[in-house]
């Protein structure tokens, strides 16, 4: 009964994200939606090339920065992901946990395994649908590897939500669902927490993305991670997150690369690149 009652309220909170799929802010670059996974690690080049090999990702961009560091970019499916860093690199690194949906897991998985990845979870069918893996990739990001099995013939992604989303890991999963309310204004859109409010799950929409997080416990500790969101306004988001309780890091300003982009990081470690894309790139 409880696993029936899982999968139903799980489906409801999908059809309820519906809506998330719309179009991007008007401040987003070609390609991109609101939110974008931004991993920073030492070994962002290995992570590159293993979410080639394993997943199939295409690498979209690929600059290096002084210091041999670099900054990338990658396709997965219907998303966007950027990776960044060096070995030595000044700060620490953000590896992070993504939700990726395939269309066939367990061929998934195996890939990653053959990649180089560390087995989390074998693939295992779940209460609420899907058949998921999980797995650690070398730089320590989780991979959450998924086929929605109620998704309907030729589909694998559960509605509203794209192949690649960002899962958050937080102590203090409903002050940071509060914080991205009052900075960004996101959207609760389903919450599934015990009695005394530990949240389990939850799903929030920023713009025309969607955000997962579960509180984290037992070997799953915090992972603060860093996110790229593009807005319309970048010089108002950023004021709104500072009073929010979000630390500015750096204001605003004109990037070489087209875009206006302000970093804040949040109560809870997680570090926000806010941006809007103006089109002009330096020469």
């Amino acid at each position: 009964e409880f696993r029936e009652r899982l999968r139903h309220e799980l489906e409801v909170a999908a059809r309820d994200a519906g809506s998330a799929i719309s179009r991007p802010p008007s401040g987003a670059r070609e390609g991109f939606h609101s939110v974008t996974p931004y991993l920073q690690v030492q070994r962002a080049a290995a992570v590159l090339e293993f979410v080639q090999e394993a997943f199939g990702a295409t690498e979209t961009l690929r600059v290096m920065v002084p210091g041999g560091g670099m900054h990338a970019e990658a396709r997965l499916g219907d998303s966007m992901l950027m990776l960044g860093g060096a070995e030595g690199m000044p700060h620490p690194e953000m590896p992070t946990a993504l939700h990726l949906y395939v269309p066939d897991a367990d061929l998934f998985y195996a890939r990653a395994m053959g990649a180089g990845a560390r087995s989390l979870q074998p693939p295992t069918d779940q209460p609420y649908g899907d058949r998921e893996a999980g797995v650690e990739d070398p730089a320590g990001n989780h991979w959450y590897i998924a086929t929605h099995k109620l998704a309907g013939e030729g589909r694998h992604v559960p509605e509203g939500l794209r192949d690649l989303t960002i899962y958050l890991h937080p102590r203090g999963a409903p002050a940071l669902i509060d914080f991205l309310s009052e900075a960004f204004g996101a959207e609760e859109i389903s919450r599934h927490a015990t009695p005394d409010g530990v949240i389990h799950h939850a799903t929030v929409r920023i713009g025309d993305s969607v955000i997962e997080m579960g509180e984290a416990h037992g070997e799953i500790g915090p992972m603060p991670a860093a996110i790229y969101l593009y807005v319309e306004d970048v010089d108002g988001v950023f004021a709104r997150a500072v009073r929010a309780g979000g630390t500015a890091t750096e204001p605003p300003t004109d990037r070489p690369y087209g875009d206006r982009s302000a970093y804040v990081a949040d109560p809870f470690g997680n570090m926000w690149y806010i941006a809007t894309h103006l089109g002009r790139v330096a020469s």
